[in-house]
């Protein structure tokens, strides 16, 4: 039987993060590629540290590939995001790029050719998750870490709190009775700030955006509100810690409420069913509660490299569910084309909109005009209705 009343903590971290600084650039390259030629193939990694960025993995384009354009992508990223630190600049930061091209193995086994279809660029496992705790139909605890960084970003980038540096973390932990979440019981936030500013500014700058990012009366008490706990965080970013692409891959999901297949998103193209897939089954268990036919759904799909077909779908709706679970798995098949060539069709994912995901989650977020975050949308939830009642 599920808990009922229990405690449950997500993390997030900022764009200014060390692993997402190369979420970002990965993702920018991907970009980059994919506005010059729609069917890129990238597989791109970076490392970050003090003063240096490494970019490595293999790609396919007729884009722009010289390591002088992908380098100016990766500044680019740098001086957006805000660096011009001493020890991570983005006009003197060493720049390494050691892109190669994609194996002719793999091509082979993805490529469409006669009768074969596009296959999966990679075997693995990939979860969707969906609950009616908010609004974007996200887990509350990371839905409020995300939330809280984002709207930091926002005061940081505009000057309303100029104290600020890029790099930050958050951490919520969320009080549950009777299974839903009703207060904040403890809130960490540990932020970069100038060297001349001093924890009690750094506190009472950062305070009201906390509890404005919190549904009111959710905040928690001041034995439970860490700010900057070690004291100090002046030296941040990849000058502080080594930043490598696709090490938060339970940031960039539901924050630890539902299962991870495992593969990391950023850099990598729609062919790549790690990223596809996931964005997939998200898209599907989102539309399923948004149908009401569940109250939370978990949705895993199976892959096998080169091959079209998912091997297996298999949906959870945690005994909350309207309909047999068998027959939702029946009916999602029926409603979306599963194989890599059917869900980058229907999602349209073949387009320059993926940096935009490398910070503040993969989910919850709105679709945007330009096709940006199209798993998010609802549109699917009548046609998953009307083919199970």
């Amino acid at each position: 039987m599920a808990r009922s009343n229990y405690l449950f903590t997500s993390e997030s971290v900022s764009e200014g993060h060390p692993d997402k600084i190369c979420d970002r650039i990965s993702d920018a390259v991907l970009d980059h590629l994919l506005a010059a030629d729609p069917y890129s193939r990238v597989a791109c990694e970076t490392l970050a540290t003090t003063n240096r960025v490494v970019i490595a993995g293999e790609i396919r384009s007729h884009g722009d590939t010289a390591p002088a354009t992908i380098e100016r992508v990766a500044r680019d990223v740098i001086r957006d995001i805000g660096y011009e630190q001493d020890g991570f600049h983005w006009n003197t930061a060493k720049v390494e790029v050691l892109l190669h091209e994609q194996s002719a193995d793999i091509a082979m086994g993805v490529d469409a050719a006669g009768n074969k279809d596009e296959g999966a660029g990679d075997q693995g496992i990939m979860f969707g998750y969906a609950c009616r705790e908010t609004d974007a139909l996200m887990p509350a605890p990371i839905h409020y870490a995300h939330t809280i960084l984002r709207n930091l970003r926002t005061a940081r980038r505009s000057g309303d709190i100029a104290v600020l540096g890029p790099d930050a973390k958050s951490q919520v932990t969320l009080e549950y009775v009777d299974g839903k979440p009703v207060r904040a019981t403890s809130i960490v936030l540990s932020t970069q700030h100038l060297a001349s500013a001093s924890q009690e500014e750094v506190r009472a700058a950062v305070l009201p955006v906390i509890e404005a990012s919190l549904p009111a009366g959710w905040m928690c008490d001041d034995a439970g509100l860490y700010i900057n706990p070690t004291g100090n965080f002046v030296i941040g970013g990849p000058d502080g810690d080594a930043g490598l692409t696709g090490r938060k891959i339970i940031v960039d999901t539901y924050g630890g409420a539902a299962p991870h297949g495992g593969g990391a998103f950023s850099g990598k193209d729609p062919t790549k069913v790690d990223r596809s897939a996931a964005y997939a089954a998200r898209y599907l268990a989102k539309n399923v509660v948004a149908a009401g036919l569940a109250d939370r759904c978990t949705i895993q799909l199976a892959y096998a490299i080169g091959v079209s077909h998912p091997l297996s779908v298999y949906v959870d709706t945690y005994g909350t569910g309207q309909v047999d679970e068998a027959k939702l798995e029946k009916a999602l098949r029926e409603a979306m084309n599963l194989t890599p060539r059917g869900i980058r069709e229907h999602l349209k994912l073949n387009r320059p909109i993926f940096g935009r995901t490398a910070a503040y989650g993969h989910f919850g977020r709105d679709p945007e005009a330009d096709g940006g975050f199209s798993w998010e949308k609802t549109d699917l939830a009548e046609t998953i209705k009307q083919l199970v009642l």
